[in-house]
């Protein structure tokens, strides 16, 4: 069987509430198909058939069911099968300290997976560590996120599973234009309202035409208010975007509209994915209301 170039599978494992569902969808942002709680047997099972279908995934993430009875003998299976394929399986393993686990299980409210009447919290962490002890001493990479936030173990994961075309696209941002008589973009990070600049819908050669067209985007930003917006609103963002980025951010989106969604709106989002771009970042486009009226 043909493995594609840059194929991987990645296995994300480690103590229960230290992490492993947010590190998932990190590798999910990173063009990973991934696949949660499952057990070792299937390993094996889930990558043929994996690469026996086209995918435009760059590779499995697996959070894996490690806590049967018999898993470090079926992982030992897997991995040596899947060796003979020419895949390498990279784990990755997450902790954290006892105090924080209990914490993190007061706060909310859910019992640990080998927790039973006979078996208290304290020692089902101590068993499980046990447990999962192998696995730990072959990861790749282990973080104890004791003391992380979300967002702290987020930029761990990607500094380490990052491909440089990811680094080097840096955050995607997905520019919107629209208009607020058909309503704001629900999924908007950010919305700046363009009502206040002057409106080329009322100069009747500028109405037939859109933000596209660059006589309506010189009538929108050739002089003040338009003109000192533009700059302004281009700085900020320029000066926020990293911002949000060093915070492990992957995706934001940026919402412009003005009344109808076709001129003032078009042009500004026109300008945003065009500066946007020129700074490195990945920008997609979207006119929402373009030909709405």
């Amino acid at each position: 069987m043909n493995v594609p170039e840059g194929f991987s599978v990645v296995v994300v494992t480690g103590l229960s509430g230290s992490g492993k569902s947010t590190a998932l969808n990190v590798f999910e942002d990173l063009g990973y198909f991934c696949v949660d709680g499952l057990p070792a047997a299937m390993l094996v099972k889930l990558v043929t058939l994996f690469l026996g279908k086209d995918s435009r995934h760059r590779g499995l993430a697996l959070g894996m069911d490690l806590r049967q009875h018999d898993f470090l003998d079926q992982w030992n299976d897997a991995v040596q099968e899947l060796a003979g394929m020419g895949i390498h399986v990279r784990v990755l393993f997450v902790e954290a300290k006892d105090s924080s686990l209990v914490r993190r299980y007061a706060t909310t409210r859910r019992p640990h997976p080998l927790e039973s009447a006979s078996l208290g919290l304290e020692q089902a962490l101590t068993r499980e560590r046990a447990m999962l002890a192998p696995l730990r001493k072959d990861a790749e990479l282990v973080i104890d996120t004791s003391e992380y936030s979300i967002h702290d173990l987020r930029r761990m994961v990607l500094e380490r599973f990052a491909t440089p075309e990811h680094k080097s696209q840096g955050m995607r941002v997905h520019v919107i234009s629209f208009g607020f008589k058909y309503g704001a973009p629900a999924e908007a990070d950010l919305v700046f309202d363009l009502r206040f600049l002057p409106n080329p819908y009322f100069v009747p050669e500028l109405r037939p035409l859109s933000g596209k067209d660059q006589a309506v985007a010189d009538y929108v930003f050739k002089a003040d208010p338009g003109l000192t917006f533009q700059r302004k609103l281009l700085n900020f963002l320029l000066y926020l975007l990293p911002l949000y980025a060093s915070e492990g951010r992957y995706r934001i989106a940026l919402a412009v509209g003005c009344t109808g969604g076709r001129h003032r709106s078009v042009a500004m989002a026109e300008q945003l994915l065009a500066t946007l771009r020129d700074s490195g970042y990945s920008v997609t486009l979207e006119h929402r209301h373009y030909d709405l009226g």
